[in-house]
């Protein structure tokens, strides 16, 4: 284990005992003050640590890194370093924070290594160059299943055999805080023999997560199930939204186009893979057996605990789903050795998204689709209002966490706010 993981480890900077941000966790992210200077930092508690002032006086010296490395408006250069030059300065960074450590602890003018976090704009982390979206869990694909079929064909004949996915639009992915307006797109009723045009009526959240790629492969050359983990540097939480009324006129024959281009929002914080490495759990059996290519040793899942809220306009929030993520059937390693089995080629900052994660029972549902039952069951909120779909004026927001031995290693939020569809 990692010094930086220890679980008895405490820092002289102060958090809370629900902070998402214990000195175990230290996740990357970019920020920005007044000045609207974008740089990197590093969450601790309620504080981001400026790396880039860091670096300017020298307590990152010796480790080879490049002047003004942190001092980027995203954090691509960084990690296309590598997965082991991440850890490097993660463990730099543990060592600063640790209780008894006095280089910046000790100093009269410490204060303006830290920014409070209530006082700052957080930024995409990454410039995501391009984005896939999975389809892997598989009580999720049941539940579709069933619904648009029937249970005893829930399940088409290729998920068991490889990692369903699609190519995204990575140009509106948007961080936490961006509100989105309502799409507009065609649909066609039923019992319609023409489609109309208009906003959608049936919004959707879908509760992900996805793993950040911070090396290349190169075009022509498959990433391995074995190797695949040093391509990755981090998870973020995501929310894949959905109009399902566009989607389901349109999907037939090439798949989500509109209903799910408009827009998909992730947190702000890179939590590392190294910081959740004690959060590993074993997958599902999978059966039948998978092709050599995909096949994987050891725990490739990991338990983060995960839950949606609806909030709507001037009321409080309700949690409407508790999941999570150790119920994906296909881990990131095998997500990214069957994106890359024919020579597909990923780059630094590609963004990979799990498809919607849902548990075994109604309240671990991870969309709005499924905790209604396509609409038929309403959800009720606790103001007393009603929900099938996303309504105008509600912010969604999502929370994740892992725990163990008392250490939370969490990913914060990713909040966002529908706003009506433009004219």
């Amino acid at each position: 284990m990692s010094v930086a993981n220890d679980p008895k480890l405490t820092s002289w900077v102060a958090v809370g005992p629900m902070s998402d941000f214990p000195i175990q966790n230290l996740p990357f992210g970019i920020f920005s003050q007044g000045d609207g200077l974008r740089r990197a930092g590093v969450a601790i508690g309620e504080q981001i640590l400026d790396l880039a002032a860091l670096q300017e006086d020298g307590y990152l010296d010796g480790m080879g890194l490049p002047d003004g490395l942190f001092a980027q408006p995203t954090l691509n250069a960084f990690i296309g370093r590598g997965r082991a030059e991440g850890r490097r300065v993660r463990e730099r960074v543990s060592i600063l924070l640790r209780h008894d450590n006095h280089e910046i602890q000790g100093r009269a003018d410490r204060d303006r290594f830290f920014v409070p976090m209530a006082g700052a704009q957080l930024h995409m982390p990454v410039f995501v160059r391009d984005y896939t979206d999975f389809y892997s869990s598989e009580q999720h694909a049941y539940n579709v299943g069933c619904m648009f079929r029937d249970p005893e064909h829930a399940l088409l004949p290729n998920w068991k055999h490889l990692p369903v996915g699609y190519h995204g639009r990575a140009s509106s992915i948007v961080v936490s805080g961006t509100p989105l307006h309502r799409p507009k797109g065609q649909t066609r009723a039923d019992d319609a023999e023409m489609p109309s045009f208009g906003p959608t009526r049936l919004l959707d959240f879908e509760l992900e997560m996805a793993f950040v790629t911070c090396r290349e492969n190169g075009l022509g050359n498959a990433v391995r199930t074995q190797e695949a983990e040093d391509y990755v540097f981090g998870l973020v939480l995501f929310n894949d939204w959905s109009a399902r009324d566009m989607q389901k006129w349109e999907y037939v024959p090439l798949g989500p186009f509109l209903a799910k281009n408009f827009g998909s929002s992730i947190s702000p914080w890179i939590v590392t893979l190294d910081a959740l490495e004690p959060f590993r759990v074993a997958g599902t059996k999978q059966d039948p057996a998978v092709l050599p290519y995909l096949e994987s040793e050891g725990d490739r899942n990991f338990d983060i605990r995960l839950e949606v809220a609806i909030q709507p306009e001037n009321s409080v929030e309700t949690i409407v789903s508790r999941s999570n993520f150790r119920y994906m059937y296909w881990n990131i390693s095998q997500q990214l050795a069957h994106h890359t089995v024919n020579g597909c080629n990923v780059g630094v900052g590609d963004l990979y998204a799990s498809g919607t994660i849902s548990g075994p029972s109604p309240d671990s549902y991870g969309s709005m689709l499924e905790l209604s039952w396509r609409g038929t069951r309403p959800v009720v909120l606790s103001d007393g209002s009603e929900r099938r779909f996303i309504l105008d004026g509600d912010t969604v927001i999502m929370r994740g966490y892992a725990e163990k031995d008392g250490v939370r290693v969490g990913f914060g939020e990713v909040t966002t706010k529908i706003l009506p569809a433009k004219p």
